[in-house]
């Protein structure tokens, strides 16, 4: 009667004689100062071991308590045998939602650690099971940095992080290389229009360079710590909040994504991103119509060469090319290239992973601009000038 010792030794009584391994408790005990309080919460499963850990010359020291049984089913309904696994949901509580918590709430105690130490919505979902030990342990990693610790706070920020450590070195790739890459491109296409084209080519530079961030925030993976959604939202609310940030990320804590949720996820991206390229787009090319009325007043001359730039129907074909092509790249190349194939192949090596994330997203960049090129003389939104 270990176990039974050992609850005793920790003012647990019991009116009855029943054997204890009926019993599917699974006592997490946080971080304690004296005197020690403890705290029990039941979930499925039982096993009959106990483990004490004590970290001297502190004052705090985590205790993880596990009682676990052979696969009785439950509260004692007077079945003792341990092979049976009883009825319903009996031998499969230890996986899924329950081994994720379990796990996280391991780490913490052996980092010293309690959830009320961690930020309420990471805390709540290692509760409800939905995130893995090792997000946990990425968690505690980021910390250690005070400036990552101060991101943290932010969502958005804290959910793509958790998902990915070289989130922000893939910002600086995107925006440190955008501006030459996009440029090189745009000379690439025009040639010796170049110089003829300048307000055109400053003008796609300033649309890209402010959407740049945004096509690596929106599409990229994300640890979802989301709130529950109210029981009173609306099926299409429902139906995208399940969905998830980018259609081919892998899903953690046990959960699976639908096909229909996947291409929801695309959708939802498109239409943020839609907003994201007419909004760039618009200042884009009011700052270049300005530079090209500035440029006819100081030559004093009407110029036919030298024309405003239509606004509206700019700024919404950028909108529907971002949501188009640039979402299916992007979303591509964060879910699959990137999470799925890079990342596992050395994930071991940051330098050489940071590297090829590098090549990998200057080489979507340049094509981005190509692509652009094309797209907007084919739907009319430039047109080319023919070389003498």
């Amino acid at each position: 009667m270990a176990t039974a010792a050992a609850m005793s030794a920790m003012g647990f009584t019991s009116s009855t004689s029943r054997d204890l391994s009926k019993f599917t408790p699974y006592l997490p005990i946080q971080s304690f100062q004296q005197p020690i309080s403890l705290s029990a919460r039941t979930t499925g499963a039982l096993r009959h071991s106990f483990s004490l850990k004590h970290h001297h010359n502190r004052e705090k020291f985590p205790i993880l308590l596990a009682f676990s049984g052979d696969g009785g089913d439950g509260i004692g309904n007077g079945n003792s045998s341990g092979g049976g696994g009883g009825d319903g949901e009996s031998g499969g509580s230890g996986s899924g939602g329950d081994g994720n918590e379990k796990e996280a709430l391991l780490i913490l105690a052996e980092a010293g650690r309690s959830l009320d130490s961690i930020p309420k919505d990471l805390a709540a979902a290692i509760g409800a099971g939905k995130i893995p030990g090792s997000v946990v342990h990425r968690f505690l990693e980021l910390e250690k940095s005070p400036f990552l610790r101060w991101l943290l706070q932010f969502g958005g920020f804290k959910e793509r992080l958790l998902a990915d450590d070289l989130f922000l070195t893939k910002v600086g790739i995107e925006c440190g290389v955008g501006m030459f890459t996009k440029t090189a491109a745009e000379y690439e296409k025009r040639k010796e229009n170049f110089t003829k084209e300048l307000e055109i080519v400053f003008a796609d530079v300033v649309m890209a360079v402010i959407a740049d961030f945004m096509l690596v925030f929106l599409p990229a993976p994300t640890v979802s710590l989301r709130p529950p959604i109210s029981m009173n939202a609306g099926s299409i609310a429902k139906f995208f909040y399940n969905c998830p940030d980018n259609a081919f990320q892998t899903a953690l804590g046990g959960a699976s994504y639908s096909l229909l949720q996947r291409l929801g996820a695309i959708a939802r991206n498109g239409t943020k991103l839609f907003a994201v390229g007419t909004a760039s787009s618009f200042v884009g090319t009011i700052m270049t119509n300005t530079l090209i009325n500035a440029k006819k007043a100081v030559q004093k001359s009407d110029d036919d060469e030298l024309e405003n730039i239509p606004v509206l129907s700019t700024s919404v074909g950028y909108g529907v090319y971002m949501a188009i092509s640039s979402n299916l790249r992007y979303q591509l190349l964060a879910g699959v290239f990137e999470q799925r194939l890079l990342e596992p192949l050395l994930h071991q090596h940051k330098l050489m992973l940071s590297a090829a994330c590098f090549i990998v997203r200057t080489g979507n960049t340049y094509l981005g601009s190509l692509l652009w090129v094309d797209y907007a003389r084919l739907v009319g939104l430039q047109k080319a000038h023919d070389v003498e």
